[in-house]
């Protein structure tokens, strides 16, 4: 029978294999264990190193890059926009980096920036009263200047992209003389969705002798969490009319902002909105910018609009420019592929 002495015994033989364990580890293989070690920690400090010295060359090799980028752009882009016109049109939120960085591009090419139409947070609210109120000015405008609407891509957003095709038509013509609207009329249009908190409006986009041809979206520096955020949904049905009633029209954003799946550029590129209008997902850089002249030149000299940059782009960049343009402007040379005049499009307002 085994009793309390048994179990004592067994206790302190445990203990005691534990204690000669201990002292054994300590002594005899304290030495092999620690060389050991220290060698595994000297090895992981030198990959370590090595890491930090080849990320700084890469840190250098990039801010190298973007140097000779930013001096070379003016000969990347000269000449391809000379005597063209373009338009900015800022949605909320986007980033006065890439709104500067891409008008010194348009500039640079030989283009005139006619103003700026910076979309306020009001115009992507989708609720019932602010509808109620979209589509008043909407009315009324379009009664005024004896416009009809589109057919609206989805019933969502049927009054922005009613309020999109009469703003368009205020500020984009694809050629000379081709729009509708005198300049008095237009700013009074601006003046009615500026005035409803729409809208603000600097320079001078709805003056009829110098109506842009081109346009240029600037989306938000940062993603909504859903990709059917009511901005995204917003642009997918603004952006074919600005599209529609210029020459060519890029959407173009940080690349921030534009790599996520729920960002504004990546929703349109997967919507059948990209066949109207190329995109540029790294305008924050000079390269983008260089990529934001090149395809409006592109989409000028007849090529098809695209996808360009770094984050699901279809190509890095449009293609290199092989010759350069005509000095001649497309509003006072011959007409591009477009219709010339504003061609009405009937649908019920209601």
């Amino acid at each position: 029978m085994i009793d309390f002495r048994y179990h004592l015994v067994s206790i302190v033989a445990v203990f005691l294999a534990l204690a000669i364990g201990i002292v054994l580890g300590s002594t005899e293989l304290q030495g092999p264990t620690l060389d050991t070690l220290r060698s595994l920690n000297n090895s992981l400090n030198n990959e370590l190193h090595a890491a930090s010295s080849q990320r700084d060359s890469y840190k250098t090799l990039v801010g190298d890059n973007a140097s000779f980028l930013q001096t070379a752009q003016a000969k990347l882009v000269s000449d391809l926009l000379t005597g063209e016109r373009v338009v900015m049109i800022t949605e909320p939120g986007a980033p006065s980096g890439v709104i500067s960085g891409v008008t010194q591009a348009v500039t640079s090419a030989g283009a005139t920036v006619t103003g700026t139409v910076a979309l306020q947070s009001k115009f992507n609210d989708l609720s019932g009263g602010n509808q109620s109120l979209l589509y008043q000015i909407n009315a009324q405008e379009a009664s005024a200047n004896g416009d009809t609407f589109t057919s609206p891509a989805s019933s969502q957003t049927e009054y922005q992209q009613q309020a999109a095709q009469l703003i368009a038509g205020a500020i984009l013509e694809t050629a000379a003389g081709a729009s509708m609207l005198t300049t008095a009329n237009a700013q009074t249009l601006l003046a009615a969705y500026s005035q409803g908190g729409y809208l603000t409006v600097t320079g001078s986009p709805a003056n009829d002798s110098a109506r842009a041809t081109l346009a240029v979206v600037i989306t938000p520096d940062s993603a909504p969490t859903d990709q059917n955020d009511p901005a995204n949904q917003v642009l997918l049905a603004v952006a074919p009319e600005f599209a529609d009633q210029s020459v060519a029209t890029v959407v173009a954003g940080s690349a921030a902002g534009s790599s996520p799946a729920t960002s504004a550029i990546s929703v349109l590129r997967g919507s059948n909105v990209a066949s109207q209008v190329s995109t540029v997902d790294n305008a924050d850089t000079t390269m983008g910018q260089v990529s934001a002249v090149w395809a409006l030149g592109d989409q000028l000299s007849g090529g098809k609009p695209n996808s360009y940059g770094i984050s699901g782009a279809s190509a890095v960049s449009p293609p290199v420019p092989s010759t350069v343009p005509s000095a001649t402007p497309t509003p006072t040379g011959t007409p591009s592929s477009k219709a010339t005049g504003k061609v009405k499009k009937t649908v019920n307002t209601n």
